[in-house]
């Protein structure tokens, strides 16, 4: 695993913001696989910045998310459709048809998870995956546990998660209790991957990452088997 540690969360945004432009500007139609939650906003809007500067073409991108609550609309502010909408999509060139999140309304949730898995296989996988980590050592809403799901599948999020991610609602009653999530094989899929982390909070699980060793308690700890993974990290989460 490649280490990029840098001074402050800004640089940690430009620095992954650059590897995609440089990914786009290689393989104009590549597949990316993209993240929510507050880590990455900085990365999206470099890459905004940067398209509206004409330095950063999306027009032939595609992209698959990793994951979505259920059950919600798209158009619920909290959903990460509307979240990838309004930091990204919105603001630059890309074809909407293109990008992929699964369907946080869907009546089958196994038939979707299965669905969304069809979609990135049709896509030949994610040239580059964008992940973030929960403080409990999640990737996605692959939550720790004995048994992690190889593919896309509905995730019942655990305590820790919905708390943490009560801060982007109303209250902790309204945070969603489960989700759909890429699977570890799902994620696997990917030729690259780009793991980001900001902030003392997430310094445990990026250290537990870091040991080498493996562990279902801790999923962000299988990307060690994978042979392509950059974390890019601030000096709070690297030394604590």
């Amino acid at each position: 695993m490649k280490v990029i540690v840098t001074k402050n969360y800004e640089e940690m945004s430009a620095v992954a913001a650059n590897m995609v432009a440089e990914l786009i500007a290689a393989k104009p139609n590549c597949v990316l696989g993209l993240a929510t939650g507050s880590t990455p906003e900085g990365m999206y809007a470099n890459l905004v910045q940067g398209c509206k500067e004409g330095k950063i073409d999306f027009s032939a991108v595609r992209s698959v998310n990793l994951d979505e609550y259920f059950p919600i609309k798209p158009e619920n502010d909290q959903s990460y459709r509307y979240f990838m909408n309004k930091n990204l999509f919105d603001h630059v060139n890309i074809d909407k048809a293109n990008t992929y999140v699964p369907n946080g309304q869907a009546e089958d949730p196994q038939a979707e998870g299965a669905r969304y898995e069809k979609i990135i296989d049709d896509l030949g996988g994610a040239d580059l995956q964008i992940l973030g980590i929960g403080q409990n050592g999640h990737i996605g809403f692959n939550e720790p546990g004995e048994i992690l799901t190889a593919g896309t599948h509905l995730e019942d999020l655990t305590e820790d998660t919905i708390k943490v991610n009560s801060r982007f609602f109303a209250s902790v009653d309204e945070v969603p209790k489960q989700a759909f999530s890429m699977g570890i094989g799902s994620i696997f899929k990917a030729r690259s991957i780009v793991i980001m982390a900001s902030g003392a909070n997430k310094h445990n699980a990026i250290a537990k990452m870091l040991e080498g060793n493996v562990t279902t308690f801790c999923p962000a700890t299988l990307l060690n088997l994978h042979p392509n993974v950059t974390l890019i990290c601030d000096e709070a989460a690297y030394n604590g």
